[in-house]
């Protein structure tokens, strides 16, 4: 069967990654409200004036920035282990991919992020209903919500195509007896795909 058809297992892979992704989109929103929480910096305090200009990176930036980083390990781990089953080890460059464009989509969810919380800005979450009287009303919140879900099927793509597409991601039933984890062959394969 040509590689380049879709089979009954690429759609299942599919699946896992969709499902990962969910689970990964409540690992940042609860990690957002974690580190928000944990911290008594308002999200709109400065954190880093950007000299000369009038923008700064804002606390706001920072909660975000933690809650992805978070988010991206938990994502990888288990598209490593159970999307694409690459086994014990998986390569440097492929995780390397993997927070380059997780990072992409932060730094693009960011720029959302400022238009939603700025005051300034034409797109900003209205604060007179956002206000901050409950967790449901907070700004900050749901402006996280927001730029996750619009970044996400970026992230999606870029990490199938980029990240895991490459010929090298099998799962383990896929992988010829001869190749399987504990054989010198297979031991030679992760050797060349970790200099990939």
């Amino acid at each position: 069967m040509p590689a380049h058809r879709l089979t009954v297992g690429h759609l299942g892979e599919m699946v896992r990654f969709a499902l990962v992704g969910g689970s990964g989109f409540f690992v940042n929103l609860i990690a957002f409200v974690v580190i928000h929480k944990l911290l008594p910096a308002d999200p709109q305090d400065v954190l880093v004036p950007l000299w000369p200009t009038d923008f700064n990176i804002r606390w706001i930036h920072a909660f975000s920035f933690f809650s992805f980083v978070v988010a991206n390990l938990w994502n990888f781990e288990l598209n490593r282990v159970w999307t694409f089953r690459a086994g014990e080890r998986t390569s440097r460059t492929r995780f390397t991919r993997f927070f380059l464009v997780g990072l992409l989509a932060q730094l693009i969810g960011s720029v959302i992020l400022t238009l939603l919380t700025n005051p300034y800005s034409p797109l900003v979450l209205d604060p007179a209903f956002f206000d901050g009287s409950s967790g449901l009303r907070t700004q900050s919140y749901w402006a996280q919500l927001i730029m996750i879900v619009c970044v996400t099927p970026l992230s999606f793509l870029f990490n199938r195509l980029w990240t895991f597409g490459d010929s090298r991601v099998r799962s383990t039933s896929a992988v010829p007896a001869g190749r399987r984890a504990g054989t010198t062959r297979d031991a030679a394969y992760d050797r060349a795909e970790d200099v990939a």
